[in-house]
């Protein structure tokens, strides 16, 4: 019996096999799929490969790039990253650039997107409860209906109004001004790490992401760890403390069991749910039921055309057409596609299971792609050769009001099974990323080689600083653990240091306190260099200080003449020193507007990569 078995064979199941293999456990990984990957496959038609979206391999966890070297190596390729926006005719730069937009909008809709930011900026909403409401507060309502609403509301099938802010927030985070300045000065926020922000290359497998999920369950074979394909859970039996077995269904319906002594599921947290016997509480029943899944299909379009566009992929706003996205395969990888001539187009459509559309037949579904790419000017319809579809169910876990309760509900009874985890993006309802999937695969495995909850899977793309300090503390040795220890006190010094150089640097001079020195350092210099004279009863006015009756009118060297040029140079003083301390502040306060706000721009750069 082997000792662990993992539930679904993508990129958190399999890293989830992966680490438990190198902590001595073996295990079963059960995949109702025929192909490894899940999201992250590569489907092949007739000698072309494409992706289920596209995968950037990307990530600031040193743990997961090691993981991706060692599966791979050499065959990680280094990509420039290229993409822009389509929007009524018009190919816009992606980041926006100014020049670009203004010639794309005109010089009317231009100037109606900085009033609306402006707008948005002296009165924002007080209210950022959905989707609509953050975008709009940071890029002002007109330049959201442009080049987000559209997009956005394709992509998840519902009005922006109704996607929760919870998702814009854990996708984005936001930035405050004090880190924007830690990162302008030292390179790094104040937890070390930088501000997210859109890559201008990335690394991609030669032969697509499925290459690298192929060549882990390869490796997991190889170390006498099975994967079953078109094995669909079916079960899952547990006597209200410890799961103690799986039951799975194959497509011709027989049945099969898998014990273990550890369980850990990517399987959609409502499939989770329901499959449970005996069946959990009522509440969380109809939790798991509130969850919503949003589905996705590509057109798969052949152009005998050795370039269609430059770009990795387009993001379609324009709201004629129902297209989404355009992947660009060959421009992933040139081994992409098997004849440099031809151009293979991915086309995502993002619908409903229910929706009419998602049951026409291929050959209506190409249709209607060939006829949308030809409408954008992209391709010449004579030029589409072949074509083909692929359709993923439960691609992106919903965001909508009555998600944040549920996933909690479902939560608090979870841990009652004692030897079963959650992790990945469907397994955790938790919009991930490929790198943040798998570490909760390296989580889970790390808990079932301790035999306790260690790690919190829950933790991860929610508080960074967690990942990062713990990603090796797992199996670490004592000597590790101290320099572990020594390392981050001694960055935690130096970012305090940090932190006090720029709250020194930046702290507002007080006008008043600024005023007041100067006056008294005004009159002290006018008393000592006056003083001398008076007491000698020297001439009327000496040499050197006759000039100062020019500036400052009724000086003379007498009693009343410096008594009368002290409350004037005073006066000047204070003037002086308090229209100074507010030039100063208000200069300092635009250079730390304009340090945050460019930091902010880099780290909403990619917003729409993330949707």
């Amino acid at each position: 019996m082997p000792e662990a078995v993992v539930i679904g064979a993508g990129p958190a199941g399999l890293t989830a096999a992966f680490e438990l293999e190198k902590n001595g456990i073996h295990s079963t990984v059960l995949e109702a799929d025929h192909a490894v990957g899940g999201i992250s496959r590569t489907v092949r038609y007739r000698g072309f490969r494409f992706d289920i979206g596209g995968h950037r391999f990307f990530s600031k966890i040193p743990l997961v790039n090691g993981i991706w070297e060692e599966i791979l190596g050499d065959e990680m390729l280094v990509r420039p990253r290229l993409s822009r926006i389509h929007y009524r005719g018009h190919l816009f730069d992606y980041p926006l650039k100014p020049l670009n937009a203004l010639t794309g909008l005109g010089p009317a809709e231009s100037l109606a997107v900085c009033f609306s930011y402006a707008r948005a900026k002296l009165k924002p909403s007080q209210r950022e409860e959905n989707f609509e409401q953050w975008v709009a507060n940071r890029f002002g309502r007109r330049l959201y209906q442009i080049f987000f609403k559209t997009y956005t509301e394709k992509v998840w099938g519902v009005p922006c109004s109704e996607i929760s802010a919870d998702w814009a927030a854990q996708r984005i985070k936001n930035l405050s001004l004090r880190e924007a300045l830690l990162n302008a000065f030292f390179g790094n926020g104040s937890n070390g790490q930088g501000i997210t922000t859109l890559i201008d290359e990335f690394r991609y497998p030669r032969l697509g992401p499925g290459m690298m999920w192929e060549r882990c369950r390869d490796l997991l074979r190889d170390r006498g760890n099975e994967t079953i394909l078109g094995s669909r859970v079916h079960r899952l039996e547990h006597d209200g403390r410890r799961v103690r077995r799986v039951i799975t269904r194959d497509r011709h319906g027989r049945e099969e069991q898998h014990g273990a002594d550890q369980f850990i599921s990517s399987m959609p947290l409502q499939e989770l749910v329901r499959s449970l016997d005996p069946a959990p509480p009522d509440a969380v029943l109809r939790a798991a039921a509130a969850l919503r899944y949003r589905d996705y299909l590509t057109v798969v379009l052949v152009v005998k055309r050795a370039e269609v566009f430059k770009d990795n992929w387009i993001y379609i706003h324009s709201p004629e057409v129902t297209v989404g996205r355009i992947q660009n395969y060959k421009n992933w990888s040139a081994d992409m596609v098997p004849d440099q001539g031809y151009t293979s187009l991915g086309l995502e459509y993002f619908l409903w299971e229910t929706d009419e559309e998602w049951g026409w037949p291929d050959e209506q579904l190409i249709e209607r792609g060939i006829r949308e790419t030809a409408f954008l000017g992209l391709v010449d319809p004579s030029e589409v050769v072949d074509g083909t579809v692929v359709r993923m169910k439960k691609a992106y876990p919903v965001y909508d009001a009555a998600y944040r309760q549920a996933v909690e509900t479902i939560r608090g009874y979870l841990p009652t099974l004692a030897n079963l985890q959650a992790i990945g993006r469907n397994g955790q309802h938790r919009y991930n990323n490929q790198d943040h999937s798998m570490l909760t695969g390296v989580y889970a495995a790390r808990n079932a080689a301790n035999g306790c909850r260690v790690h919190d899977t829950w933790s991860v793309n929610v508080e960074q600083g967690y990942h990062e300090e713990q990603e090796e503390a797992g199996h670490a040795g004592k000597t590790r653990e101290r320099v572990i220890t020594t390392l981050t006190a001694t960055a935690a010094v130096t970012r305090r240091s940090a932190e006090r150089c720029v709250e020194t640097a930046f702290l507002p001079i007080d006008p008043f306190s600024l005023g007041l020195s100067l006056a008294i350092v005004t009159d002290a210099a006018l008393l000592l260099a006056t003083l001398p004279q008076l007491l000698r009863g020297g001439p009327p006015s000496g040499a050197d200080l006759s000039l100062l009756g020019q500036f400052l009118p009724g000086y003379r060297v007498s009693r009343a003449g410096t008594l009368l040029g002290l409350i004037e140079g005073g006066s000047v003083g204070f003037l002086l020193g308090w229209a100074g301390a507010h030039l100063r502040n208000a200069c300092v306060w635009l250079y730390a507007r304009v340090v945050q706000r460019r930091a902010e721009s880099q780290q909403r750069r990619d917003l729409l990569d993330k949707v």
